[in-house]
């Protein structure tokens, strides 16, 4: 559906924040995931048309969306990371809106997605009034409104209560089954239980593809728990990778990624996604130093 060709976007002489990437995307939900800088957004402002590669191509059912953005733009629904609302609209009429912007000219699809995002009951209450995640929600409702093959978000569930980012996460998974959903973060929960794929950049660099259990299978044997007394923790520290450190009277309680035992003691951990991530980043800071 979606083939990235050795894309790459500098700004001015200094700053390349995209640098030659390639990938290739189908249906699912793909993580994007990356810290803050790592390239994420400029990546999916290029997908999106908004901006222009400095090289490579990107095709969408085989048209170059670089060369014809229209090819890509009437199948595209895209959740910005800082979406704004017209806070005296109602979100009835801020639908009916971007329904007329995007050619949409079906009262019922509107209210459809009004349900879909469980806002029905809300739709002629006005959107400033509207908590973080309501806003979130519309954002995606008008996002769904042509019926996108692609659906990009940016760092969704951001400023969400835990409530609003289970909702948010359980939408997007469903959206997942029949469109390609992009979804950026660098909360590896967000995407832990839903992402089919999670795209892994680093420095502009995409530096894994891979399935979540492939993920977690390339971290066995890389994470320990360690019970050790207080005052060797320093040393310790200063010589593993601490992923997690928890007081207990006079020992610490420590989950550590190290590619063989770290201490006397260690035990084999099983690893969360996160932890996994953690495992391989240090891998590859280790094997670049």
């Amino acid at each position: 559906m979606l083939e990235i060709r050795n894309v790459t976007k500098t700004f001015g002489k200094k700053l390349t924040a995209v640098h030659d990437l390639s990938l290739n995307l189908g249906h699912g939900v793909v993580g994007l995931i990356g810290h803050n800088g790592a390239g994420k957004t400029t990546l999916m402002q290029m997908i999106a048309t908004l901006t222009r590669p400095s090289s490579g191509s990107i095709f969408f059912q085989g048209q170059d969306i670089v060369k014809k953005p229209q090819a890509i733009r009437q199948r595209l629904g895209f959740l910005p990371q800082d979406f704004g609302i017209y806070p005296n609209l109602t979100a009835l009429e801020f639908m009916q809106y971007f329904a007329a912007l995007k050619g949409v000219r079906d009262p019922a699809r509107i209210r459809h997605l009004l349900e879909v995002v469980n806002l029905h009951e809300q739709a002629k209450r006005q959107a400033s009034s509207f908590s973080g995640g309501m806003r979130r929600r519309l954002g995606i409702a008008q996002a769904l409104l042509n019926d996108p093959d692609i659906l990009i978000v940016d760092e969704p569930t951001a400023g969400l209560d835990p409530e609003e980012r289970l909702r948010f996460r359980h939408l997007l998974s469903e959206l997942g089954f029949k469109k390609l959903v992009i979804m950026s973060t660098h909360i590896v929960s967000d995407v832990e239980s839903i992402a089919s794929q999670l795209a892994i950049m680093r420095q502009g660099k995409l530096v894994a593809h891979a399935t979540p259990d492939d993920i977690l299978a390339q971290a066995h044997g890389q994470i320990w728990t360690a019970d050790i007394a207080s005052d060797e923790y320093e040393t310790l520290r200063n010589k593993v990778h601490v992923l997690q450190s928890q007081k207990q009277g006079n020992q610490m309680s420590l989950r550590i990624a190290h590619p063989h035992q770290p201490c006397a003691g260690a035990r084999h951990a099983t690893p969360s996604l996160e932890e996994a991530l953690m495992a391989q980043r240090y891998a590859v800071q280790e094997l670049a130093a």
